[in-house]
């Protein structure tokens, strides 16, 4: 009995004191964090009595050298790692550690070898595991994905597939990643992974499940601002402004610690222009600009929205002083950029309400033909660029008492001639050439002869044109063809 019960005294003693030489320990290693952090002029002192004391103890060990290696003295981590295996050469996360200090060193294939010593000795546990595929994605993602699935077999109770999830995440894999957190139990799901499956459903333009996900995290955490944040994204992708405006609300005013980008002010921009809200919108990416923009041309993005907004609002002056921010911010523009700004200019000349004075409309257009002129010179726009400098010409001279257009007709109708087939652009092009030629010869410059000719090339191109049909057949008849 006697016997009996010293056992069962000495089992409880066991039972109580790891806990306690644990709390112990963990307690060693937070105060000696703080001291090396710190870093007083007795350190070294301090850091020594620590060790004499706890050398024994591979736990104190590693919780100094992890201290160490969170102010990138990968050194002293390393002999404090050592230290560790000196009291413990099975002790996994001694060897957890050597590979983090191969991970600051930007040695991958090290830090996996140190990672997989850390599963060797102690295979349930999961941080090696998910450490080693993080580090051995970059080598051999298949390796890496093998390896989660070593821990599956193991562990059981833990959450693999999100695990998956979130390294073909970090991969930028998207539909991987999509597929693998589809297959985790939803309620295994972290706030981590619940914000990367959204995240790669927004990227892949997945918005409605997108939502659905983000849902799932905001039912926990409602004033998460990641999720509030996912939800404007997506519902603004959708054009469901009224829901876009009510997460925008949610993130700048209902969201703990939300830290906004430049990002966050153009989609709130974007639903409130969706939602017709112009001056708002404006507003919106102005602050956008205020924010840091890493590169050009993801400030030219938001001069175009901008310029949306305005021209929107039929607010042309702004328009365009707003998309010549845009092309001055690109790296490079494109033909059609180019292209928008005339179009802008014509837009604005052409609005009776803003542009009622004649001589301010001719001033403005002139300035469409400059965009035009200026895309003439480009090789792959010379075409496109003179057609539009006819229309221009035209729209200045509408009765053709200056004849304004005509170069630019003969000089597009003969560049389309000369080519050995024509698809319908061409077509389309070279009839309004003709008509306007044919218009100007027998109105203007009284050759009957010459109007009657391109009336019968129209024909010859569009056989049912009505309007040349009957020019042709009257002037045929004053002819008398």
């Amino acid at each position: 009995m006697k016997v009996t019960k010293y056992l069962l005294v000495g089992a409880l003693m066991i039972g109580f004191s790891a806990p306690v030489m644990a709390q112990e320990n963990q307690s060693q290693i937070e105060a000696i964090t703080k001291i090396i952090k710190n870093k007083p002029a007795d350190l070294e002192d301090q850091i020594k009595a620590v060790y004499k004391k706890n050398k024994k103890k591979a736990d104190v060990m590693v919780g100094m050298g992890q201290a160490f290696l969170e102010i990138n003295d990968t050194a002293n981590a390393r002999v404090y790692a050592e230290y560790a295996l000196k009291a413990d050469r099975k002790y996994a996360p001694a060897y957890i550690l050597l590979g983090d200090i191969e991970v600051v060193n930007e040695d991958g294939g090290k830090a996996a070898t140190q990672y997989n010593q850390a599963i060797y000795f102690d295979p349930k546990n999961p941080e090696a595991y998910y450490k080693y595929a993080s580090v051995y994605r970059k080598i051999s993602p298949d390796g890496a994905i093998q390896k989660l699935e070593e821990l599956r077999t193991q562990r059981p109770d833990i959450a693999v597939d999100a695990q998956i999830g979130h390294l073909y995440y970090s991969a930028n894999e998207f539909d991987n990643a999509i597929n693998s957190f589809a297959k985790a139990n939803a309620s295994d799901l972290s706030d981590r992974d619940l914000t990367e499956y959204a995240m790669a459903l927004y990227f892949t333009q997945k918005y409605q499940k997108s939502i659905d996900i983000v849902k799932q995290g905001l039912s926990k955490a409602p004033r998460d601002a990641a999720y509030n944040r996912l939800a404007l994204f997506n519902y603004t992708e959708l054009k469901d402004f009224d829901n876009a405006l009510a997460y925008a609300n949610k993130l700048f005013n209902e969201s703990d610690d939300p830290k906004f980008s430049y990002l966050d002010y153009v989609y709130y921009g974007n639903a409130l222009n969706g939602a017709k809200q112009g001056a708002k919108a404006i507003e919106m990416y102005k602050k956008a600009l205020e924010q840091d923009i890493d590169n050009k041309d993801k400030r030219a993005g938001v001069y175009k929205q901008m310029s949306d907004a305005y021209e929107q609002l039929s607010d042309y002056e702004n328009a365009i002083s707003s998309y010549q921010e845009y092309l001055n911010n690109l790296s490079k523009s494109s033909v059609s950029e180019m292209a928008d700004l005339g179009k802008l200019y014509i837009q604005y000349a052409s609005d009776t309400t803003k542009v009622s004075d004649n001589a301010q409309k001719i001033e403005i257009l002139k300035k469409a033909e400059g965009v035009y002129a200026e895309m003439e010179k480009n090789p792959d726009a010379t075409e496109y660029a003179i057609f539009w400098r006819a229309r221009v010409n035209t729209m200045m001279d509408p009765e053709s008492d200056q004849a304004l257009a005509k170069p630019y007709y003969e000089k597009l109708m003969q560049t389309i001639e000369a080519k050995a087939e024509k698809d319908k652009a061409d077509i389309a092009r070279v009839i309004e050439c003709y008509r306007y030629m044919a218009a100007l010869s027998w109105l203007k410059e009284d050759n009957e002869e010459a109007a009657y000719n391109y009336y019968t090339k129209i024909l010859t191109l569009s056989p049912e044109d009505p309007q040349a049909k009957q020019a042709s057949e009257v002037l045929a008849k004053r002819l008398k063809k």
